[in-house]
C-alpha cells in the first residue's frame, strides 16, 4: 500500500510539474526510450537517445530506488536516500549527435542491478530509476534532470539485444603465440556474454604487419555509434563473415574462420578483429522523432559499452632484435599510493629493450588476479576500466611482465601495492 501510494504521489508530481513547464515556456529535453526492461541479476547495456537539448550538456548519470523534485531545475532527481549508482561520463561510449541530440549508451554494472534487486526484495517498488542531468555551460538556464524508467526482469527476450563482454583466445590458451612464416595458426574463437536474444552477423577481419592499427572506435561495435557515424569505421582486409541466432541463453562461443585461411606469410605482429554489426532488435529500438533527434528508428542490435580487444599473434623465426627485458621497471602509481577515489587507474612502466608483448597483471589481498591486460611495444601504459576499483575488496598490487616469442617470459617487475579507499580517509 505504502509503495503504492509513492507512486501515485510521484506520478502526480511528474503531472503537474510537466503542466507548470508547458505554462512557462520551457523546452524539456526528450528521450527514447523512456523506459526499457533490464537484467535484474546481472549487467545490462541500453541504447538511449537524447534530444532538443538547447545547448544543454550532460554531466552526470545516476542509478536510484525514488525520485524527488528538482526543483527550482526541471524534471526529477534521484533521492539521496535511495542513490544505487552513478557513472561518470568519462566511463561510457557516450556521444552528441543527430540533430540537437545525445547518444547514450546506458551501462548497468552488476552492483546497480543487485542492489536494486535487493531493494525490491525489502518491499520497494521492482523498477528503477536512471536520471541523467544535463547544464547549461552559461549558467543561465536550469539544470535539467530526465529519467530513464528500468524494469527489472530476467535477462531473456524481453531485454534489449546488447553485448555485456566479449574475450577471443587460441583453443591452446596460449597468451601470446609466434609461428615461423608459412605456418598454421592453431584454431580460436570468441567467447560472448550478452543479454536478450537476437541475431548476431558480422565478420571476422585481419591488420597486417605494418598497417595502421585501428583506433578503439574502430573497435565498437556498430551499435554502439550514432545512426550518422554507422559505417564510419575503418575496414581491413576481411577473412570471413557469420550470420548466426543467439537464443536468451546469455553465453554463446563463435568459432574463427578455417585456421588455413588465416595468413602467416610476413614477419611481423597480427591483429585478428571481430567486427559486430548492428541488428534489429524491436527491444532495445530507439525513436529519433520520440526524442525529437531527427526521424526514424534507430537498431541497436549488439550495442556493448566497450571496444572488442583483438587477438593478436606474431610470425617470425625469432622474436624482434633478440627480446630482452632490460630497462623495465613500474613508475606510476608509485609504491603504496593512495587511488585518488572515482578517478581511474593509469599504470605505467619503463620499456624494455624488446618485447613482444607487455602483460600487466592486477591482485586483490587474497591474490586473485582480478585483471589481466595485454598492451603492446611502445605503449607503456595502460587505463583500467572503471569496475577494477569496483570489484577490488581491499588494497591491490600490480606488475607488468615482458613476453618474448612463443609467449615465454623474458623478465618482470616486482609487485607494487596500491591503496584504496585511502584518498577519502585523509581528505575526512
Amino acid at each position: 500500500m505504502a509503495n503504492g501510494l509513492r507512486f501515485r504521489n510521484s506520478l502526480l508530481l511528474f503531472v503537474l510539474l510537466t503542466t507548470a513547464l508547458a505554462d512557462r515556456g520551457v523546452a524539456q529535453i526528450q528521450r527514447n526510450p523512456t523506459g526499457v526492461n533490464v537484467n535484474a541479476s546481472g549487467a545490462t547495456t541500453v541504447f538511449i537517445t537524447f534530444g532538443n537539448l538547447a545547448g544543454k550538456v550532460p554531466v552526470e548519470a545516476t542509478w536510484c530506488g525514488e525520485l524527488v523534485s528538482a526543483e527550482p531545475d526541471i524534471g526529477f532527481r534521484c533521492d539521496p536516500a535511495t542513490i544505487f549508482g552513478s557513472l561518470p561520463i568519462r566511463y561510457d561510449q557516450s556521444r552528441f549527435s543527430g540533430q540537437d541530440g545525445f547518444t547514450d549508451i546506458m551501462s548497468i554494472p552488476p552492483s546497480v542491478a543487485r542492489r536494486a534487486y535487493q531493494a525490491a526484495q525489502g518491499g520497494a517498488e521492482s523498477s528503477f530509476f536512471y536520471v541523467r542531468q544535463f547544464v547549461d555551460p552559461a549558467g543561465i538556464e536550469p539544470d535539467e534532470y530526465v529519467t530513464v524508467t528500468c524494469r527489472m526482469t530476467g535477462g531473456g527476450a524481453r531485454v534489449p539485444f546488447t553485448l555485456l563482454d566479449v574475450s577471443i583466445g587460441f583453443v591452446t590458451d596460449d597468451p601470446v603465440l609466434s609461428l615461423r612464416v608459412g605456418d598454421q595458426l592453431p584454431s580460436f574463437e570468441a567467447h560472448i556474454a550478452y543479454n536478450g536474444t537476437g541475431r548476431l552477423r558480422g565478420r571476422w577481419e585481419i591488420v597486417f604487419p605494418g598497417e595502421e592499427l585501428p583506433t578503439n572506435e574502430d573497435l565498437l561495435t556498430e551499435a554502439t555509434l550514432p545512426a550518422e557515424l554507422r559505417g564510419t569505421q575503418r575496414r581491413f582486409t576481411e577473412l570471413e563473415r557469420f550470420n548466426v541466432f543467439l537464443p536468451p541463453t546469455g553465453e554463446y562461443t563463435l568459432e574463427g574462420p578455417d585456421p588455413s585461411k588465416i595468413p602467416t606469410h610476413m614477419d611481423g605482429m597480427y591483429l585478428v578483429l571481430l567486427r559486430i554489426e548492428v541488428s534489429d532488435d524491436k527491444e532495445g529500438d530507439s525513436n529519433l522523432g520520440a526524442a525529437g533527434a531527427g526521424t526514424g528508428i534507430v537498431h541497436t542490435g549488439a550495442a556493448a559499452g566497450f571496444p572488442i580487444p583483438p587477438l593478436r599473434y606474431y610470425v617470425g623465426s625469432a622474436g624482434p632484435l633478440g627480446a630482452s627485458s632490460e630497462g623495465l621497471a613500474l613508475v606510476l602509481p608509485e609504491e603504496d599510493a593512495a587511488a585518488p577515489a572515482g578517478d581511474p587507474l593509469v599504470f605505467t612502466w619503463n620499456p624494455a629493450a624488446s618485447v613482444l608483448l607487455y602483460r600487466l597483471e592486477v591482485e586483490n589481498e587474497a591474490g586473485e588476479l582480478i585483471l589481466e591486460a595485454y598492451v603492446q611495444p611502445g605503449i607503456e601504459a595502460y587505463l583500467a576500466p572503471p569496475w577494477l576499483q569496483e570489484r577490488a575488496t581491499g588494497d591491490l598490487r600490480w606488475r607488468v611482465i615482458a613476453l618474448g616469442p612463443g609467449g615465454d617470459r623474458v623478465g618482470e617487475t616486482p609487485w607494487r601495492g596500491i591503496r584504496l579507499g585511502a584518498a577519502e580517509a585523509e581528505d575526512s
